[in-house]
């Protein structure tokens, strides 16, 4: 891997290609954007994996919200075991519970499920009614690769300076800076130490039109910029 790591979301075959293409580090790997990312099909992932290299970090998330309940996690416990089987590199999932704290059991019964896999806690951290607490909870989670965040649910723009002082308190190693995420932000990203970025929308024209190499491969060295 580069300096930085640049982690591109992939619908398909044809994304995962372009993301290498363009070199891209790693990919997370979802479906139905229109509901900020759900759990793909195993089908999907191994046909990834037969055709291009890069990990795949796949999303965990049966809808659009960060709730679970005993019926999600047993679904969840049951996609994670096709996807691995499939070619899963890691997954990507957290949850919140109905006061907005780190539903720290239903991530951790996840964890245990996806075990000895790598996982993200994804932007569920950004919504958290109290963020400071939620990023105690997730940091000292077994496994944890990176976690997405803004630093803000509006995205990226609004959330620098909580990304600073994320990174100033000594998380920047595990962020992964993402949602929003412009050309513009990275120098000031990359100043707070912030070496791992996720871009989804800013490699393509729309979430109807596929990944374009030459959009992650601008990335590529915008991300390396040191």
């Amino acid at each position: 891997m580069t300096g930085s790591l640049l982690e591109v979301i992939a619908l398909n075959v044809r994304d995962a290609v372009a993301a290498e293409q363009g070199g891209a580090d790693r990919l997370e790997v979802v479906a139905d954007m229109a509901a900020d990312g759900l759990t793909p099909a195993p089908e999907t992932v191994a046909a990834i994996a037969a055709e291009c290299p890069l990990p795949q970090m796949v999303m965990l998330r049966c809808d659009a919200g960060f709730a679970s309940d005993a019926d999600v996690l047993e679904r969840l416990r049951r996609d994670a075991k096709a996807l691995a089987q499939a070619g899963a590199a890691g997954f990507v999932f957290g949850f919140l519970d109905s006061a907005g704290a780190v539903d720290l059991a239903a991530t951790e019964a996840l964890i245990h499920a996806v075990s000895p896999l790598p996982w993200t806690f994804h932007r569920a951290v950004d919504h958290a009614a109290d963020v400071q607490a939620s990023w105690r909870a997730v940091r000292l989670l077994p496994n944890l690769a990176t976690v997405l965040t803004a630093g803000s649910p509006t995205g990226v723009g609004d959330g620098l300076d909580v990304l600073k002082g994320r990174a100033v308190a000594g998380d920047g190693s595990i962020i992964l800076a993402g949602g929003g995420l412009r050309p513009s932000h990275v120098p000031a990203l990359l100043d707070y130490g912030i070496r791992a970025f996720h871009v989804g929308s800013a490699v393509r024209q729309s979430w109807s039109e596929p990944v374009e190499w030459r959009m992650v491969r601008q990335w590529r060295a915008l991300v390396d910029r040191d």
